[in-house]
């Protein structure tokens, strides 16, 4: 089954939102979404349509988490407290110690994720992601691994990002960023809002690599000539998917698989290992995801109070 759905074009210097949303399930009922951005790429002298790049977003592409700094941007915005935000974080720091990610919060994480954009338009949650992405994700995107998506830009392959997050804020990133596109979770829509229900199941763990070859599927790509770079264990079902993985700010347990495999390491940490700010588990995504719900809602009962 597949289906698309097209959102407005947008005016000014915004990202322009000519672009579909492809959301595709197999037949193993595996279902997944993606998202092409309108930035053309510049032709290679010899472009290669059957390679491509995927990139992790959190502590790979960016540091930090994109959901926990759009959720200090909504902060920021007085959707909720930055003592909410706070306390978030240390959830997000206690699940990530204890690797509480048993079925029970896995669970309570879908829940919330399904009520994080319930009853949003989709294009107010775009505009608020393209402004707090050039506020406070701009500043942390990785240089080197930047330079690595442009390596495979320059030698014609397409680049991804393949994110947790739901796709349309995946792809104002990759937007900004002159990549092809970007997978994420996909929650549905309905005239142009979110109704509080997603389409399969959150993009996480084994879920990004069973997106990857759906997507691999449809645009006659060839993964044992592609490429995937993850700072995170989490990720070694989409790693082992292509021809070449490479650990990206690796965490300890990716490091030592990356040593056992022989898979390329790089590093662009300077000096101490600061603490992450990470979304590590699908339950932290899900406490998080609850909190700006929780805020959202604050919001709107105060704007229509």
């Amino acid at each position: 089954m597949a289906g698309t759905r097209r959102a407005r074009s947008a005016e000014g210097g915004r990202v322009a939102r000519s672009r579909k949303v492809t959301v595709s399930t197999d037949v193993h009922g595996h279902t997944a979404g993606w998202a092409e951005t309108d930035l053309a790429p510049l032709a290679p002298p010899q472009p290669d349509p059957t390679a491509a790049a995927f990139f992790d977003v959190d502590n790979t592409m960016m540091q930090g988490a994109s959901i926990y700094w759009f959720a200090r941007g909504l902060a920021a915005r007085k959707y909720f407290t930055t003592t909410d935000l706070a306390r978030f974080a240390w959830q997000q720091l206690r699940f990530r110690l204890l690797a509480t990610e048993h079925a029970g919060d896995m669970s309570q994480a879908k829940e919330a994720a399904l009520a994080f954009v319930e009853g949003w338009r989709v294009d107010d949650v775009e505009r608020l992601a393209e402004e707090i992405f050039d506020e406070l994700m701009a500043p942390r995107i990785w240089g080197g691994t930047r330079q690595l998506a442009q390596r495979h830009l320059d030698a014609g392959e397409r680049v991804w990002l393949v994110s947790a997050a739901p796709v349309e804020i995946g792809r104002v990133i990759a937007a900004r960023l002159g990549l092809t596109g970007a997978i994420g979770t996909v929650a549905e829509v309905v005239d142009g809002a979110y109704t509080g229900r997603l389409v399969g199941d959150l993009m996480h763990g084994p879920a990004k690599a069973e997106a990857v070859t759906q997507l691999a599927a449809v645009e006659g790509l060839d993964l044992a000539r592609c490429t995937a770079y993850s700072d995170s264990c989490n990720d070694l079902p989409m790693l082992s998917t292509v021809g070449r993985g490479v650990a990206v700010n690796p965490d300890a347990a990716l490091l030592r698989e990356a040593r056992q495999r022989g898979w390329q390491v790089r590093d662009f940490r300077t000096g101490r290992r600061a603490v992450k700010i990470v979304v590590p588990s699908t339950a932290a995504a899900g406490l998080l995801a609850g909190a700006v719900t929780a805020g959202m809602a604050l919001h709107r009962r105060r704007r229509n109070g």
